[in-house]
């Protein structure tokens, strides 16, 4: 049952990774009306929301963008960065929407942020108990109760699952902020706002799976701990 959650859960994650994919090299052959740049497109966006203090900067990679709260800067890829696309303006608008939400004190992308620690130690944790039961098997059991084995693996994915779900709901605002201004600004047509939107919906099934996935694992390890008492 294990196995299959797992690759059950890959299995979705490579499927919406792949369908994401498709849609951004879709869209990002389709050019902006306005003939904006994604860096153009964020630093305009920051700058009508009245943000002074972030900039904008290109990183390596490949759908590799992000808004970093702790230097204040929105990343983009350099095809989000140069492109002057559907897709790149989607993005862009996309990771501005974080730097409006940090702006204003969102409390969802408080809380997020304030999970992250948490969330780290726990993954450094369940790696330590997993290498720890593969490589010691029954004797690791021996050391520390099952009880307590459990336990810790079951505390560990519901903080998994307790962060995906809170990256939701700051995930589908940062979206709704960026297709909202997409339109008020002008910067995209009402056609472009539908494209947009459809490849940030994709970009938003990515994290619901993730969410669903953490939960998976999260009840097969109380099954497993309820299992173990009976």
């Amino acid at each position: 049952m294990y196995l299959i959650i797992l690759i059950g859960s890959i299995v979705a994650s490579l499927i919406a990774g792949q369908v994401l994919k498709s849609r951004f090299a879709k869209y990002a052959k389709i050019p902006l009306q306005t003939g904006l740049s994604g860096k153009e497109v964020a630093e305009r966006m920051l700058r009508e929301n009245n943000i002074h203090d972030v900039r904008v900067v290109s990183v390596p990679g490949r759908l590799t963008d992000h808004y970093n709260p702790m230097d204040r800067t929105v990343n983009l890829s350099p095809e989000v960065y140069d492109g002057r696309s559907i897709s790149s303006a989607a993005v862009a608008a996309h990771e501005c929407g974080h730097a409006v939400q940090h702006a204003q004190g969102y409390a969802w992308l408080k809380f997020r942020s304030a999970m992250v620690p948490v969330q780290q130690m726990s993954g450094t944790i369940i790696n330590f108990v997993f290498i720890g039961m593969f490589f010691l098997g029954n004797i690791i059991f021996q050391a520390i109760p099952l009880d307590i084995v459990m336990l810790t693996i079951i505390a560990c994915y519901a903080v998994f699952f307790l962060f995906s779900l809170v990256t939701l709901p700051v995930e589908f605002d940062a979206s709704n902020r960026a297709l909202v201004w997409l339109k008020t600004s002008r910067v995209a047509t009402v056609e472009e706002k539908d494209l947009a939107y459809d490849a940030l919906k994709w970009a938003a099934t990515t994290y619901v799976v993730a969410a669903l996935s953490a939960l998976a694992m999260l009840l097969y390890w109380v099954m497993q701990y309820l299992g173990s008492r009976d």
